[in-house]
């Protein structure tokens, strides 16, 4: 068992590939499952689809996996799920997210999509709850995420290592998921570096860049998950309208509540897109 005191695999000059690679290894040792087929990252309000695409053969504390730490923020649930499809493919679901502002590092921030493709995935679903700019989106909507702004002013990519992001939020996966709901819209999200909420100025600018989602997560892990060769798919839950929109004030408690309730529907839709997307394989 590791600690949170002991000294990070990421920390330093490790090879961040090398580490991913250890840490998928963990994951085939504790299971006994040599390769899974797509991972999903979920967010606040997206976790019960864990329990809901197919039967959890193996759950793992993240902290036994190289490189992984125990979530910082309430609704994240700190365990990785081995599950079997019924179509006898498999998933990874990761409950473990490191998210930027922590101040970990670009490197942990995306070690679980690294670990993943080290796994066999080919397919990467990111979720997350996030600001909604549109002014009739309301609370509780899924939204498919159809591109990114990063404003972390950061990268996962380091080096002379030039990646092709026009089409990373794949055409593909959004068609499938529209094909299991068809009232599902879309929006480009943007990714500020928080922890505190945006300004409604803030907002603005997003929304002059031309954003409609505002969260502190995704992006970053798109990047890298298109760098190992994968297919992304992105969701948000609109757990509330972003600073400006919304004339209330913002809170992490309303966005936890807004999960909660959601997260059944939220649940069953992306047990239907994972199933959708393994018959169009």
């Amino acid at each position: 068992m590791k600690h949170e005191h002991d000294t990070h695999p990421l920390d330093g000059g490790a090879d961040p590939r090398a580490v991913a690679r250890q840490a998928a290894d963990d994951i085939r040792r504790i299971t006994g499952v040599e390769s899974h087929d797509i991972a999903l990252t979920l967010g606040s309000g997206w976790a019960k689809a864990a329990d809901l695409i197919g039967e959890t053969t193996h759950t793992i504390p993240a902290t036994d996996v190289t490189g992984f730490s125990k979530p910082a923020l309430e609704g994240h649930v700190g365990t990785l799920r081995s599950i079997l499809l019924d179509d006898g493919r498999r998933a990874l679901v990761i409950g473990a997210r490191t998210h930027y502002y922590e101040g970990h590092g670009v490197r942990r921030v995306v070690h679980s999509v690294r670990t993943a493709a080290a796994a066999g995935a080919s397919v990467m679903v990111l979720t997350n709850g996030a600001g909604g700019i549109k002014p009739h989106w309301t609370p509780g909507q899924p939204v498919l995420i159809s591109d990114h702004i990063n404003l972390t002013a950061d990268s996962p990519l380091e080096g002379a290592t030039f990646v092709d992001l026009t089409d990373l939020y794949a055409p593909r996966l959004r068609d499938i998921a529209r094909s299991v709901d068809g009232s599902l819209d879309e929006g480009v999200y943007v990714q500020f570096r928080g922890p505190h909420y945006e300004t409604p100025a803030e907002v603005q600018m997003a929304k002059a860049i031309g954003g409609h989602i505002c969260g502190m997560s995704t992006a970053l892990e798109a990047i890298a998950a298109r760098e190992a060769g994968m297919e992304v798919l992105g969701l948000s839950l609109i757990t509330n309208l972003a600073a400006g929109i919304q004339t209330t004030p913002l809170s992490h408690a309303e966005v936890i509540e807004a999960g909660r309730e959601a997260e059944g529907r939220l649940g069953r839709l992306l047990a239907d897109v994972v199933a959708a997307i393994g018959q169009q394989a």
